[in-house]
């Protein structure tokens, strides 16, 4: 078993849900990791494979940063496929984050959500099995838009923006971050 398949498997394991549809996703997760194995982390594993994403909050967390994704022309949190050379799923979604937003993502990580989206047209995979995280960023972090982005940019989260898009993740993720 590869480090990285053993950092998922460990995380799905220790992963405790706060609602009846993040268990049951929880469930899917687990046995489509323990059927498909190294497969379930690749893009070029099939059509549906694992993801991992963040949802940076400022420090106060009145505001999430977002970026305009160019393929699903949506305003999205930053996350995309996990690579051979990532450390875990949370460098994952660290990766995905700084090279999306450009920002420094020092701060620890903390699961947030599941979820599991059929993607459109645009996309050479047919569905992602997302890990979401959240992590606290410096106010004074400035974005840059990437090539897979049309925009990056902070709103405040009861923005219709936000509330529209990823509204129950920023709910979830909250919920999580506010302990700590």
């Amino acid at each position: 078993m590869s480090d990285l398949l053993a950092d998922l498997t460990t995380l799905l394991r220790q992963w405790e849900p706060a609602e009846a549809q993040q268990a049951d996703l929880l469930a899917r997760y687990r046995g489509f990791a323990a059927e498909h194995g190294e497969a379930a982390l690749a893009k070029s594993g099939g059509p549906v494979h694992f993801t991992a994403s963040l949802l940076p909050f400022s420090a106060d967390l009145d505001r999430v940063l977002l970026v305009h994704h160019a393929k699903a022309l949506r305003w999205l949190q930053p996350g995309g496929h996990i690579e051979a050379g990532d450390a875990s799923i949370a460098a994952a979604a660290r990766r995905e984050g700084v090279e999306e937003c450009g920002i420094p993502l020092d701060a620890e990580l903390v699961p947030a959500e599941l979820d599991a989206h059929l993607l459109g047209g645009r996309f050479a995979c047919a569905e992602h099995l997302d890990i979401r995280f959240a992590v606290r960023v410096p106010e004074e972090a400035a974005p840059r838009v990437s090539a897979e982005s049309l925009d990056v940019r902070w709103f405040a989260v009861d923005d219709p923006v936000v509330r529209s898009g990823v509204g129950l993740l920023v709910d979830r993720a909250l919920r999580v971050l506010r302990p700590l």
